[in-house]
């Protein structure tokens, strides 16, 4: 019997990548995963699969965020298939490679509309289907505590406002015992990464360099931190910013 057995989770973004590893490592752990996807219902059917095959259950929910309404239209859906749920992971998230002098303002409002409101409002209703002793668990990133890539600014700025997010809410929700806590990942081996670290053997030597420990992050690596997190065993950490970047950071 698994550490999270009995329990609910969301997992938005959770048909691809980072997410995908988060939804089948709670899928494994005994939760019943709710897979967020925003308009490729294939790969998260795929991933309903492989949470299935790691021993656990979950359904699927499609709803694009970043348009208003969007928490209500996930939280309908959800509530169609559970009643309740314990662990909220905000992982769904959209990057960017435009520089900050050629960044237009329609593509920063997108940014904050999928990174920060989208984890406000979906949160907050949340709340309302969570019961005592819950867990929200923020997908951050290394680049709000570092400027290694200070082009991609409006990208840390939005996940910077998580991080405040994170911290706030951590004192709001403590009377209820609900933790709330942000990971923040390195450079992980993902679709997303892919044409950036896959092109060449040199390539790939650079991003590995980045770490302290000398490899490119694996989707599992972020996903065991976000399952201890959601445990009993996670229970004493609240309102906290958690280094997922195999010591990326300067």
């Amino acid at each position: 019997m698994g550490v999270l057995t009995g329990r609910t989770a969301l997992v938005t973004g959770g048909s691809r990548g980072i997410g995908r590893g988060i939804a089948v490592r709670l899928g494994q752990e005994g939760a019943r995963v709710a897979v967020h996807y925003g308009t490729n219902a294939a790969a998260a059917a795929e991933t309903v699969r492989a949470v299935e095959k790691a021993g656990g259950s979950a359904f699927a929910l499609g709803a694009e965020l970043g348009s208003p309404g969007d928490a209500q239209a996930v939280w309908a859906q959800f509530d169609r298939h559970a009643d309740g749920v314990d662990i909220l992971v905000n992982n769904a998230g959209i990057g960017t490679s435009t520089a900050y002098e050629e960044m237009e303002e329609a593509e920063y409002e997108r940014l904050f509309a999928v990174n920060t409101r989208a984890p406000f409002f979906l949160t907050r209703l949340g709340l309302e289907r969570m019961p005592d002793g819950g867990r929200v668990i923020n997908v951050s990133t290394g680049l709000t505590h570092a400027a290694v890539m200070p082009d991609l600014i409006a990208y840390a700025m939005s996940k910077s406002a998580l991080d405040v997010f994170t911290r706030d809410l951590s004192k709001l929700l403590g009377p209820r015992g609900i933790t709330v806590n942000a990971v923040a990942p390195g450079i992980i081996d993902t679709d997303n990464t892919a044409p950036q670290i896959r092109t060449s053997d040199e390539a790939w030597a650079r991003a590995a360099a980045v770490s302290a420990l000398g490899r490119v992050g694996r989707v599992d690596d972020v996903a065991g931190v976000v399952a201890f997190l959601a445990s009993d065993d996670g229970r004493w950490i609240t309102g906290h910013w958690l280094d997922v970047t195999g010591g990326s950071l300067p």
